[in-house]
């Protein structure tokens, strides 16, 4: 027996699983990724903006929304607008730096919350009190520790709307800092976008993040807004877009003035943390979506193990598949960092897209766990 299982080739086995998953990475950055990297917006016929309501929810966010929120209140659009803050039911001095902001900016609409809904844990229940209160068809979304890259911000993620179009999809990038941490976190960010961006651009929209995201009312009245899904606490912008969006009614803004920018977290825990609440979530994605995902974290996990054994049964053929890998991951990565303003990123990717095999290691486990109940 021992003789039998020596004598099996097993080392020819890995080599051809480690070519069928190169091919299987080249196939996501032919067909996926490169939309993104060579995205260019469609011209419109005709130029319109939108009256639109943003919204905001925040809790015990004083600190952050003081400095964040003029990004949102003081933006260059001339046509009718407003700024829903949602203050459910903070404890610290939210309400009273919110009144005070009012004085000022006339434009502010303030929906205060006292209380929590018994079950529907997550941020889901101000925000739909905050899209119920909205006066405009399209609302825009962001977070208060979230602040515009640009005064444009409001404008800009209009363009995204043409006939047809219900859903716009925007990135929400996370600040610049020293760090190993901060890069790591950068980096993950980036490549979620990379992913659901170059999905919605392939037909096949699966996710949006509520830092940076846009739709129509009346798709969410349609469909009985987060009633679906009031039971998961996250949701509030993947699993939402995952149901509503389609081929024909979602499009993608990636103009630099229309990016948000956050706070990252400043120790790993934290970070850990926040990750894991987002995960738990792909378990509810839409079967096909599921697969694609599934498929690309599958031979991402795989390719670098299968690569150093492949390297003991032919080096010369196993170097030169992860040459080929290397290369156009590099082009698409170095084109789509540019686009979304993570350039700083690039001299870093290799080493980071290796980090990626240990990464989805450690948040693998976070899709079957029970997550957190609260969204604060």
């Amino acid at each position: 027996m021992t003789k039998l299982y020596w004598s099996f080739p097993w080392l020819e086995i890995f080599f051809i699983v480690f070519c069928l998953i190169t091919l299987v990475q080249l196939f996501y950055y032919g067909w996926f990724f490169r939309r993104l990297a060579w995205y260019s917006a469609p011209e419109k016929q005709t130029s319109q903006q939108h009256p639109v309501s943003v919204i905001i929810c925040a809790r015990d966010e004083a600190a952050r929304l003081v400095t964040h929120l003029p990004g949102a209140l003081v933006q260059a659009y001339p046509t009718t607008h407003e700024v829903i803050v949602v203050n459910h039911n903070s404890q610290d001095d939210t309400r009273f730096l919110l009144d005070e902001f009012k004085k000022t900016f006339k434009g502010l609409h303030i929906v205060n919350l006292e209380h929590e809904a018994i079950g529907i844990p997550g941020k889901k229940y101000p925000l739909s009190m905050g899209i119920k209160e909205a006066r405009y068809e399209i609302v825009l979304l962001t977070d208060a520790d979230c602040i515009p890259a640009s005064e444009f911000w409001m404008q800009k993620m209009q363009d995204g709307y043409d006939k047809g179009i219900e859903v716009v999809l925007g990135y929400g990038a996370y600040k610049r800092a020293p760090g190993v941490l901060n890069k790591i976190i950068r980096f993950d960010t980036f490549h979620t976008a990379l992913q659901y961006l170059s999905y919605a651009l392939a037909g096949q929209p699966y996710m949006g993040v509520g830092r940076n995201l846009s739709y129509k009312k009346d798709v969410f009245l349609r469909n009985k807004g987060f009633s679906a899904i009031n039971h998961v606490p996250g949701g509030d912008d993947d699993l939402f877009i995952n149901k509503v969006a389609t081929r024909q009614n979602t499009a993608i803004v990636i103009d630099k003035d229309t990016f948000t920018l956050s706070d990252p977290k400043k120790n790993f825990g934290e970070w850990f943390r926040q990750k894991a609440r987002h995960y738990t979530t792909a378990k509810y994605y839409k079967p096909r979506h599921k697969f694609l995902l599934g498929l690309y974290s599958l031979s991402h996990i795989l390719f670098y193990p299968l690569l150093i054994v492949s390297l003991f049964y032919d080096w010369r053929v196993a170097l030169a598949l992860y040459g080929i890998r290397l290369i156009v991951q590099g082009i698409v990565f170095h084109k789509t960092m540019r686009r979304l303003g993570e350039e700083d990123l690039f001299p870093w990717w290799w080493l980071l897209d290796i980090w990626m095999f240990a990464y989805y290691l450690i948040f693998s486990s976070t899709i079957w766990k029970k997550p957190r109940q609260s969204w604060k």
